[in-house]
């Protein structure tokens, strides 16, 4: 057997596996794991950048003001109005607070260190998608009445009367249980395939140019490395992008739920 099939038998690619993390320490409960701590981690950051930048607002924004005011423009302007329209600034603290976080906790996946992204865990996206959900439902009823936002759901105006047999429980399950499944996995299957990327292609660049270094592996290894830093950029693109996603849907839903004609 050569050198060279010897290192491919020996390279373990990695699995799901990598996403499995045990409690921080012996004796503490299962729930306190890395992902867990970071969420935390998180949540606080967000906070902290919030109350810097909005606490003491000054007439000319700088510094984190700045960075504040700019993504409040870009939250209201390309998710909050174009589904909410004049009830755009009174769910602005949802939103902003939901992008942002998300944001943050996907950028997770890149940092030194941390380089988990919290959301690749399904837990993390499943409580924000069901809680848009109840919002939505809420809003639904209290605006439509429970029998309008049922009728305005299932049964959409100027259509043969024949169709709805067909089209209302078709609007039923997309409405109430296909679009929360996939509102939460959407992010999550873009998280947790991104990361496992990433973390293949980094793992062959270590193993074939620090663990295993062999004049036939080398090339492999400056090709993992050049992946790496390749699909790391794209990687920080879908995780903006995802956030931008998962707010804009959720600005959906509750426009959907405010005004029935959306």
């Amino acid at each position: 057997m050569t050198p060279s099939i010897v290192l491919a038998d020996d390279f373990q690619a990695p699995g799901p596996s990598i996403f499995d993390f045990p409690p921080l320490y012996a004796g503490a409960p299962d729930w306190l794991t890395k992902p867990a701590v970071f969420a935390v981690v998180g949540a606080l950051l967000v906070c902290a950048f919030a109350w810097s930048a909005f606490a003491k607002p000054k007439l000319v924004p700088r510094g984190m003001q700045n960075i504040g005011e700019k993504g409040y423009e870009f939250v209201r302007d390309e998710v909050a109005r174009p589904f909410l329209g004049k009830d755009a600034e009174r769910w602005m603290p949802l939103l902003l607070s939901l992008f942002f976080l998300i944001l943050l906790w996907n950028f997770f996946g890149v940092i030194p260190l941390i380089q988990i992204p919290i959301a690749s865990h399904i837990a993390f996206p499943a409580v924000f998608a069901a809680t848009i959900y109840v919002i939505k439902i809420y809003l639904g009823i209290k605006h439509q009445g429970l029998g309008g936002y049922f009728k305005n759901m299932m049964f959409p105006p100027g259509l043969p009367k024949p169709i709805y047999v067909l089209l209302a429980p078709i609007e039923f399950m997309s409405n109430l249980i296909i679009a929360p499944f996939t509102h939460a996995v959407r992010l999550f299957a873009n998280m947790f395939a991104g990361h496992l990327i990433l973390a293949f292609f980094s793992t062959v660049g270590f193993w074939f140019l620090f663990e295993k270094l062999t004049p036939l592996g080398a090339g492999l290894g400056v090709l993992g490395v050049v992946m790496t830093i390749a699909m790391t950029g794209f990687e920080m693109f879908i995780q903006f992008l995802q956030a931008f996603l998962f707010t804009l849907l959720a600005a959906m839903y509750i426009g959907g739920s405010l005004h029935s004609d959306h």
